[in-house]
């Protein structure tokens, strides 16, 4: 009984640092959400990726398009919420911030580092990938993150640009 106690505890602190490591912009959750305001959602696929692991351990990626202001980021937020309390680590980011970051480490020639250091999560968020400015320093540290992680580590990306726009983001 103290030893299931004792395992309880540890496990309640392990999920309160996954939280605090995500750093997450709200403190939302699935539940919150008006499932009505997402007319071309399918609320049981973000229910089930938000309650199965199995994408993250085959390094899929999310992508969440939409116009600004239509609960995006919530539902990034929502998704990394439930996936920490299935004990997976996650770390959200907006894209100006992550971009910045990146950008710091390449300068001081350590950007393989920085990017090594991202890999200890198996979610990585960027929220608002179209909102980065188009100079090639900023895109090309976004590319190397995205190609360092294909295939090893998922991302669930927002935009408010649709895919087929993401050319300008990347040019």
């Amino acid at each position: 009984m103290l030893a299931e106690q004792e395992h309880q505890q540890r496990h309640q602190a392990r999920l309160r640092r996954l939280l605090h490591e995500a750093q997450l912009p709200v403190p939302k959750t699935l539940a919150d959400i008006d499932w009505g305001a997402f007319l071309d959602l399918d609320r049981h696929q973000i229910e089930q990726l938000a309650h199965d692991t199995g994408w993250l351990d085959r390094a899929e990626n999310l992508l969440l398009f939409g116009p600004s202001g239509v609960g995006k980021t919530h539902l990034a937020a929502g998704i990394c919420r439930s996936l920490i309390s299935l004990d997976r680590s996650a770390r959200f980011f907006t894209a100006t911030t992550l971009v910045q970051e990146l950008q710091r480490a390449k300068a001081d020639y350590a950007l393989a580092k920085a990017l090594n250091r991202l890999d200890r999560y198996a979610l990585l968020v960027i929220d608002d990938i179209g909102y980065v400015r188009k100079d090639e320093a900023e895109t090309s540290v976004l590319f190397e993150l995205v190609m360092h992680r294909y295939e090893r580590r998922s991302l669930l990306v927002t935009s408010n640009q649709p895919f087929s726009e993401w050319e300008n983001v990347f040019s």
